[in-house]
């Protein structure tokens, strides 16, 4: 019996009617989120999914305030390929650093694969935020391993129709828009079923993404009036 209960102290396996013990989260900054979540908040050295019915549903609202109290800790976060130019003033006025943000771009599924490998196995973020309209689950295993083997929060968006698809990620929520709210509904966890959704409040819209995404070259810096403040590597 000790070398079981030894077993069942690892994070990565659970009771079916308990909570996993994730090695590290990041709260999510909403009570009523973070008593769903294994571990009170995002799982660090894992795979998340985020999926919503359309764009600009409340995805990167839900992200604030983690991001804001890893960018204020001094913690390097990466967004890779989002579909518009970050808006540099939301983003300060939800509280993040923009010092310690990087917007990195990516041509293709297969260059934005290849980045965030790089990102995570380089182990200089502590949160990497990745929009992927289509991967494959090869795809997601290898992001799973790369994540797992950097300890970041990896945050992958998502649209609503991969509901349907598997996925190595050890968390998938899907987010609606309800009334000045957002549904969340928990789609996997390292945990039981979740009982329903759930009704998060929205403190503030947040238009963080502003334009099309990267339509200047990639040898120069969008300019300041475009809504862009933030570093942008290739």
């Amino acid at each position: 019996m000790a070398a079981l209960e030894d077993i069942l102290q690892q994070h990565s396996i659970w009771r079916g009617a308990a909570f996993a013990r994730p090695a590290q989260v990041v709260a999510t900054g909403y009570g009523v989120l973070d008593r769903e979540l294994p571990g009170g908040g995002w799982p660090s050295g894992a795979l998340s999914e985020v999926l919503g019915s359309q764009k600009g549903v409340g995805e990167l609202q839900i992200l604030m305030p983690a991001l804001a109290a890893l960018s204020a800790a001094g913690k390097r976060i990466v967004w890779l390929a989002p579909p518009h130019l970050p808006y540099a003033p939301a983003l300060a006025a939800a509280g993040i650093d923009l010092a310690n943000l990087a917007v990195v771009r990516a041509p293709g599924r297969r260059d934005a694969l290849w980045a965030a490998e790089q990102v995570l196995r380089a182990g200089t973020c502590r949160a990497l935020l990745a929009w992927f309209h289509r991967a494959s689950y090869p795809e997601l295993q290898r992001l799973a391993a790369a994540a797992e083997s950097g300890g970041a929060c990896v945050v992958l968006f998502r649209p609503r129709e991969a509901e349907r698809e598997p996925s190595p990620a050890c968390l998938r929520i899907a987010l609606e828009p309800a009334a000045g709210e957002l549904a969340v509904r928990i789609l996997k966890r390292r945990g039981p079923p979740a009982a329903g959704p759930l009704r998060v409040p929205l403190n503030r819209p947040a238009h963080a993404l502003g334009r099309p995404a990267f339509s200047v070259p990639a040898c120069r810096q969008p300019r300041a009036d475009r809504g862009m403040g933030l570093p942008v590597h290739p």
